[in-house]
């Protein structure tokens, strides 16, 4: 596996979706040894063509469909499959001894999905009294919400986030991306890692809990304090209540944008400067809001004559914060990512794939490996850990304990 910070810390990863497997993606860049513990039928049918809504990694569904699934390879590098059944008595009993010697479990399922199957949290810790457990249901344990559905753009409004996105007040919008995923997945890493050096202090264990809910919330500081305050907050788009100018600007080409945040007075001179325009230098932030419409489309006439690339580059030249607007080509073919690096050809294809933002010695992408096969290291993982011989491993697979692929 990856050599990193991590190395000889093993997890077993029974997330799905995007949070959580984003998760332990991010652990198992830093070296941990995750195991993807996942159902036969986790990555969809045999005949996956039907189903796949994401696109195929390397551009094609190749013979085994369930294993080139875009949105699931791209967020499984760096760990190992075992893919069993635990519905089945062996299944759980096989599952229960890979966390006596596992130090970490991590599940993002319903409330009560795992206790359901006799493996929540009691039970594994009566397997290993030190496992680390980390629950992210959508609602949280507990709660009038705990046994609701949780999904990522539903999950994002109830945080707030929605009602101050939108271009007025009769359309709140939401990001469409399910931001609260990514953001559950940053704090579940750092948990994660947390716990571990709590329990070089302590020797113990223990049970942590994160809703994708509450991740959302915290990152609503700024409107809940407003509101607080007697304030009111207003959907104003690209528009900012503490900066003005500050949007989207169209650029030469088609569908081409620039963004530009003028942060004070330092940089509306500087703004001023560049574009002219009749643009007045010494306007304050109060009469630049108020004339923001005459702003901007003098902003946009001169930014509609060059390209995003040519106007980011003479405003950062000016001092004032901009950038081109990008879309995914634009994204790996950036000369900034490119000479950093960051996106990696792990995938089939090559497909890039984003890289880690963490930039430290003894961390890097020379060694990773590809998202598994479906139940790829079934063998390995029960022979290395488990002590499991071929026999009792083949009349697993036999019995449909243990898949290699999803059920015909």
């Amino acid at each position: 596996m990856a050599d990193g910070p991590l190395r000889g810390v093993r997890i077993l990863d029974l997330t799905h979706v995007w949070a959580g497997p984003l998760g332990t993606r991010i652990l198992a860049d830093l070296g941990a040894d995750v195991i993807k513990i996942e159902a036969p039928t986790s990555r969809g049918p045999r005949e996956g063509a039907r189903f796949n809504f994401s696109g195929w990694i390397g551009g094609e569904p190749g013979d085994e469909p369930w294993n080139r699934v875009a949105v699931f390879v791209k967020l499984q590098r760096n760990k190992r499959s075992v893919a069993i059944d635990l519905k089945t008595d062996a299944g759980r009993e096989t599952f229960l001894e890979l966390v006596a010697v596992a130090d970490v479990v991590i599940e993002n399922f319903s409330a009560e999905a795992m206790p359901a199957l006799g493996l929540g949290y009691d039970a594994l810790s009566r397997a290993n009294p030190s496992i680390i457990y980390m629950a992210m249901p959508g609602y949280g344990k507990d709660g009038p919400y705990r046994d609701w559905v949780a999904f990522g753009p539903t999950v994002e409004a109830m945080s707030g986030l929605s009602h101050v996105l939108g271009y007025g007040p009769e359309e709140p919008r939401n990001t469409a991306m399910a931001l609260m995923d990514p953001i559950a997945a940053v704090n579940a890493a750092g948990a994660i890692v947390t716990a571990l050096r709590e329990r070089e202090a302590t020797g113990r264990g223990g049970f942590l809990e994160m809703s994708l809910h509450e991740s959302g919330v915290v990152f609503c500081g700024p409107w809940l304090v407003e509101h607080q305050l007697g304030g009111s907050v207003e959907r104003i788009g690209n528009r900012h209540p503490a900066m003005a100018p500050h949007g989207v600007y169209p650029s030469r080409g088609e569908d081409a944008w620039v963004a530009i945040a003028c942060r004070d007075d330092r940089d509306w001179r500087g703004l001023c400067s560049l574009i002219g325009a009749g643009l007045d230098p010494s306007a304050s932030l109060a009469e630049r809001r108020m004339g923001c419409e005459a702003i901007d489309a003098k902003i946009s006439a001169w930014t509609a004559a060059r390209t995003r690339e040519e106007g980011a580059v003479a405003l950062q030249a000016g001092g004032v914060p901009a950038g081109p607007v990008n879309v995914t080509p634009d994204m790996t073919a950036d000369p900034q990512v490119r000479e950093r690096g960051f996106f990696v050809p792990l995938e089939p294809g090559p497909t890039p794939v984003p890289g880690n933002p963490i930039k430290m010695a003894g961390i890097g992408s020379g060694d990773w490996t590809p998202c598994p096969r479906l139940g790829a290291d079934n063998a390995a993982i029960l022979r290395d850990w488990l002590d499991y011989d071929d026999e009792r491993i083949a009349e697993m697979e036999r019995e449909g304990v243990l898949a290699d692929k999803p059920p015909a």
